[in-house]
């Protein structure tokens, strides 16, 4: 039985990054050898020096919603707190993780909150979806009119939710800092990539003058879209990590970036995986594998996935990844710990540790090659 303990280690309380750091590529970076087994201690500025000409970097693009909302019953004035999980891109019907007292009833509404705590836009109760998660539909107003179908989550969350900052940080609570600081610069603008509960963090690290020094360098930049889900605030809860049930996130990865991963590949370059959520898009949708070394390639792909990456897993499109540091117990610790080893990764997180690395979403990274 594969035990959950394996994944667990401690970690010093201030070890755990409350803000980036004011020059983002000033972050420490570990470089991690799997041939050698060895570890190397660098900045993340020093990627241009780090990365080959023929490689590729893929980024995941998605946006990440201010999703937590605030607000209170229309009828009883009772305090409502609820978080945005997903839309259903043809009901419109919004899936919200909620707290409040009493019991929610459907047909009545929550009048939401602004940052300010002004009154805003109304979300309609629907009732409860198979996981207990409370379905509601956005009331059309002045500022959104048409029917709630049309409704784009991320505009609507833009005017009245809040950055989702995890409970390590601060307690969950936001500053206004956050609203930049919690999105990467690459992240798309248009509406549909717009969906992510959660920064995907390793790409939290890039500047736009990091990413022009990479280019000149000649290494290629691919992008996919994942939206982040709510599992990846939650830790596995079995002991056997065999049983555990992935969380499900949307994601795809169109043409243009199939074609410039399988041809740098092709080439001899290799394929650096930007965090883990841009693994997860990258091995679902690997095509024609190779029987002995599980090697494939890449093909377009669109839909939901719940692929739990861990060990023996044999990668079919990643040959590099850069990451930061993950919660202990997590699914993604057990991803890095497949594509590195577990041993070496144990040894890693204790250096990192020993060294005063800084960890968690606004804390440092590793590249592991």
């Amino acid at each position: 039985m594969p035990s959950l303990d394996l994944y667990d280690y401690d970690l010093p309380r201030e070890r755990i990054a409350q803000e980036p750091l004011h020059n983002r590529v000033d972050a420490r970076l570990m470089l991690i050898d799997r041939a050698s087994g060895s570890i190397e201690h660098h900045h993340v500025r020093d990627l241009p020096q780090l990365l080959r000409a023929e490689d590729v970097m893929v980024m995941n693009n998605s946006r990440v919603v201010p999703a937590r909302l605030f607000g209170k019953r229309t009828n009883t004035g009772g305090r409502w707190q609820g978080l945005f999980l997903r839309r259903d891109r043809e009901t419109g019907v919004w899936e919200c993780l909620t707290k409040t007292r009493g019991s929610l009833q459907p047909g009545e509404t929550i009048t939401l909150q602004d940052r300010d705590a002004r009154a805003g836009g109304e979300l309609l109760v629907i009732g409860r979806g198979e996981e207990g998660h409370l379905l509601v539909q956005p009331v059309p107003n002045d500022f959104f009119p048409g029917p709630p179908q049309a409704v784009e989550p991320g505009k609507w969350l833009d005017r009245y939710g809040r950055v989702p900052i995890p409970p390590y940080i601060r307690d969950g609570h936001m500053v206004d800092a956050d609203v930049t600081n919690y999105q990467t610069v690459f992240a798309s603008a248009k509406p549909e990539d717009a969906g992510s509960v959660a920064a995907p963090t390793a790409g939290l690290h890039f500047t736009k003058g990091l990413l022009s020094e990479i280019a000149k360098g000649q290494t290629a930049r691919a992008e996919v879209t994942l939206h982040v889900g709510i599992g990846t605030f939650r830790p596995i809860e079995v002991d056997d990590i065999d049983e555990h049930e992935m969380h499900e996130e949307w994601g795809r990865i169109e043409e243009d970036s199939v074609d410039l991963i399988n041809d740098r590949r092709g080439g001899g370059g290799r394929c650096v995986a930007v965090g883990t959520t841009s693994v997860r898009v990258l091995e679902s949708c690997v095509v024609n594998r190779d029987e002995q070394t599980g090697r494939g390639e890449v093909a377009t792909w669109t839909g939901a996935t719940d692929l739990f990456i861990k060990p023996p897993y044999r990668f079919g499109a990643v040959d590099a990844l850069m990451t930061n540091f993950h919660l202990p117990k997590s699914s993604l610790l057990v991803l890095v710990s497949a594509f590195a080893g577990r041993d070496l990764i144990r040894k890693a997180y204790q250096e990192a540790i020993e060294n005063e690395y800084r960890f968690f979403s606004y804390g440092d990274a590793m590249l592991i090659v």
